[in-house]
């Protein structure tokens, strides 16, 4: 169950659970969630909102300073792919798009047209090094026998996931972070085939295998709503 309200025209969405126990609030660009237990009353709730108030203008401003995504989807672009950059050039009478050397190849279209063509492509070429990737990561913790599937994710707040049966699921967008933090990811979702939880031990094995692991993380942090 949902119930919306609107603080300086920012929407705040309470998300309720039966399950939960407690209060959590969440702030990212344009939106305030709130996950509440399912019990608790809306006023009460309102109550802590305005209580943080300063807190939530404090983030919202933060997330309002940051930069905003680089890429330009047009003729004459650029876009970072794995590492590389590619240079994007319109090509009339081309059905889809394609790599060439240095260049992306796209049909002619509008900024949105170009930008879901790019996402097209690069979800169809990124899974071969992403299983690469997640393989050596899981080779490192010494859990390849864990490993199940790897696939595409396009999570609109998730970087990676693994579930139960030991699935992995990264993000289309990581393949234009740099490489060290798109390893990061896949270390991090690897040691969840060890221990699926965040405690202590899961973080003493991501710091097993990337000592510097805290930079990838700030990085993503401070940066990922860019990619």
């Amino acid at each position: 169950m949902t119930d919306t309200w609107a603080i300086s025209g920012v929407p705040v969405q309470i998300r309720r659970s039966p399950r939960r126990r407690t209060v959590g609030l969440q702030v990212r660009p344009g939106e305030i969630t709130l996950y509440a237990p399912a019990r608790v009353p809306l006023v009460t709730l309102r109550e802590i909102v305005d209580a943080r108030r300063d807190w939530i203008a404090h983030h919202l401003e933060q997330y309002a300073a940051r930069p905003m995504s680089p890429w330009i989807f047009e003729d004459g672009g650029t876009l970072l792919y794995l590492g590389e950059t590619l240079n994007l050039k319109m090509v009339p009478d081309l059905r889809f798009a394609r790599r060439e050397g240095g260049d992306l190849l796209i049909p002619p279209g509008s900024s949105a047209d170009t930008a879901r063509r790019v996402e097209r492509w690069t979800r169809r070429v990124c899974l071969p090094p992403y299983q690469q990737l997640v393989l050596g990561a899981a080779a490192r913790l010494n859990a390849t026998a864990k490993l199940g599937r790897v696939q595409i994710s396009g999570a609109q707040y998730r970087w990676g996931s693994c579930n139960a049966q030991g699935d992995i699921r990264l993000h289309w967008k990581l393949s234009r972070a740099p490489l060290d933090v798109l390893d990061y990811v896949a270390v991090h979702e690897a040691a969840h085939l060890l221990e699926f939880n965040h405690s202590r031990r899961y973080w003493a094995l991501v710091e097993q295998v990337l000592p510097g692991y805290r930079r990838q993380r700030d990085w993503l942090k401070e940066y990922g709503h860019t990619l």
